[in-house]
């Protein structure tokens, strides 16, 4: 039964510690063969006057943003066609590379890519996955299903799909989709 001790500055409210809990449970997980309930996770909290480095009493910086909160919001904007919404959550060099597509750097030129392709899709989620990259980005997977239209109005759907973001400073810095649209397509 893993045991994790957790030291914090005071500061942090209930849904930060709820994602330190989980995260700290799961990162067990990937080392030690232990479901989740055999994993205890204690946060002792510490005044900031209890603490000092370099001789001098230091505050906690504040908690990151979910970073899955962070692609839902984003991705329920796109649905919606809200793009000022979504343009607000994209960093400042963001690139989404989808299927047989060119890197692109702007909605409006996804917009424009995916006319021709179908009139709509929406997606349907089987789950969100999110982790520490090994540099700055949190990263954040996507897996569902898509469904929609095709430019002749015949309907679609069932079809897999796989998005994967990069996340810094609470903005997607990066989008890289994988879906199965065209093999679909050309069996329609």
């Amino acid at each position: 039964m893993p045991i994790v001790e957790l030291h914090l500055l005071q500061g942090y409210g209930g849904e930060d510690k709820r994602r330190l809990h989980e995260g700290l449970t799961n990162a067990v997980r990937l080392v030690v063969p232990a479901g989740p309930e055999a994993i205890t996770v204690m946060i002792h909290e510490m005044d900031h006057a209890n603490y000092s480095r370099g001789g001098q009493s230091r505050t906690g910086a504040p908690a990151l943003p979910d970073p899955a909160a962070i692609v839902k919001e984003y991705l329920a904007a796109m649905e919606a066609r809200d793009l000022e919404s979504a343009r607000a959550l994209l960093a400042e060099g963001f690139v989404m590379q989808f299927p047989g597509a060119a890197p692109m750097h702007a909605l409006d030129d996804l917009i424009a890519w995916a006319g021709p392709r179908y009139r709509f899709v929406k997606k349907t989620y089987h789950g969100f996955d999110a982790m520490q990259g090994t540099g700055p980005a949190a990263l954040v997977y996507c897996r569902g299903t898509l469904s929609g239209e095709w430019p002749d109005g015949t309907a679609f759907e069932g079809i897999r799909f796989i998005d994967r973001f990069e996340i810094e400073n609470g903005r997607i810095t990066r989008q890289d989709v994988w879906n199965d649209l065209a093999e679909v397509k050309a069996r329609a």
